[in-house]
């Protein structure tokens, strides 16, 4: 399942959730649905943050210059 599929099945699940109209049983396994779903996002989203890159500049020969978006 893609990211966009992902959040989007988390949404549902919080809908249901916030509807207070599920068993308890229910509640639970969407729960766990949810949890995992998360993790699946934020791992995702770690991960394509690791490849972020951000231009610093043009070297002499035009190519640009890159290093990691998470450096001063």
């Amino acid at each position: 399942m893609d990211f966009e599929k992902k959040l989007t099945r988390l949404e549902e699940i919080v809908q249901k959730m916030e509807g207070g109209e599920m068993s308890l049983d229910d509640s639970l396994k969407l729960f766990e649905e949810g949890v995992k779903l998360s993790r699946d996002c934020n791992k995702e989203l770690s991960e394509a943050e690791q490849k972020v890159k951000k231009l610093v500049g043009v070297d002499a020969n035009g190519e640009p210059v890159l290093e990691d978006f998470n450096q001063p």
